[in-house]
């Protein structure tokens, strides 16, 4: 069987702890490395139903995009939810593993797993990380970029343009269902082919600007706020009328579950090529057939009501 150091170092080879920005808090939370792992659990955040899902199971290993602990904390005592779920984890043997923005800018990563999921050819990252090239100007991004590499967000385009209005519609029946659906602000006649997307937060005006620049139709991303959205509607229309890109707003927890199954397949891929490399080298690698690998299919997005008004 495979030890939790062997998982983790399979996870960190792909999400490298080192690309994670400097406020985050990635990594191994808790769990002996030298303790064996029979089974892996990934879901988008480290909340109580997901614990309770990862002790029913048995998981031996819960892999989260989200922090548990993201703030620094000078005590884990389980008088505080977070301190009793590191609690429950540790008591029930079940180690913890975040891989966050240094997933956001992997390749492939949380977006290149969102533009999937869109059916979307990947161009190249929106604000590509140091050494990885740039992302497509206004006549590149119309179907010939720099490629695909490390960095936070994507370019893509569509297999044939369509009205903003069935992109809409693509968006809400390729993402899992959530109380808030997807917002739209944009002319729903206008066409769309090429499209940024950000999984999770996006409204970074560096995002939001490079995204414009790029002359691309559309940005999918979740968490726009007002102002945001506004402002970046009316810098578009400034810039030349009509030519700004249409808002698709989802949910955060939606934008970035489709990478679990990615990650999952990853470390089915990882622990099996390291089984075969031991093989080969007559020593004995992890098992990958006897190590089970699950997606939580738990909504966790914090929303549970929406109320249509007329």
């Amino acid at each position: 069987m495979p030890t939790l150091a062997e998982v983790v170092g399979i996870l960190d080879a792909a999400y490298d702890p080192r690309w994670a920005e400097s406020w985050d808090a990635v990594g191994l939370v808790c769990g002996d490395p030298a303790a064996e792992v029979h089974k892996v659990l990934f879901a988008v955040d480290p909340v109580d139903a997901v614990v309770d899902e990862a002790v029913a199971w048995g998981a031996d290993l819960l892999v989260t995009h989200h922090p548990l602990l993201l703030k620094p904390v000078h005590g884990v005592a389980a008088t505080s939810f977070k301190g009793r779920t590191v609690h429950r984890l540790i008591t029930n043997g079940v180690a913890l593993l975040t891989a966050h923005t240094n997933a956001d800018v992997a390749s492939p990563g949380v977006s290149d797993a969102l533009a999937r999921a869109l059916d979307l050819s990947v161009i190249g990252p929106i604000l590509p990380s140091a050494g990885e090239g740039v992302a497509p100007n206004g006549s590149a991004g119309r179907g010939h970029g720099s490629g695909s590499g490390r960095g936070l967000g994507r370019f893509g385009v569509l297999p044939e343009p369509e009205s903003l209005r069935a992109f809409a519609q693509r968006v809400a029946l390729a993402l899992p269902p959530t109380s808030a659906g997807v917002r739209v602000a944009g002319d729903p006649e206008r066409t769309i082919r090429l499209v940024a997307v950000c999984g999770g937060a996006g409204e970074d005006r560096e995002l939001l600007s490079a995204v414009r620049a790029a002359g691309a139709d559309a940005y999918v991303t979740a968490d726009l706020r007002h102002h945001a959205a506004s402002e970046a509607l009316e810098a578009g229309e400034f810039a030349k009328p009509g030519t700004g890109p249409a808002l698709v707003d989802v949910a955060h927890w939606a934008s970035e579950w489709p990478w679990l199954s990615d990650a999952a397949a990853l470390l089915t891929a990882g622990l099996a090529e390291s089984h075969e490399h031991g093989l080969r080298g007559h020593e004995r690698g992890p098992e990958r057939g006897t190590v089970e690998i699950r997606v939580s299919q738990l909504v966790t997005d914090p929303w549970t009501l929406h109320a249509p008004q007329k």
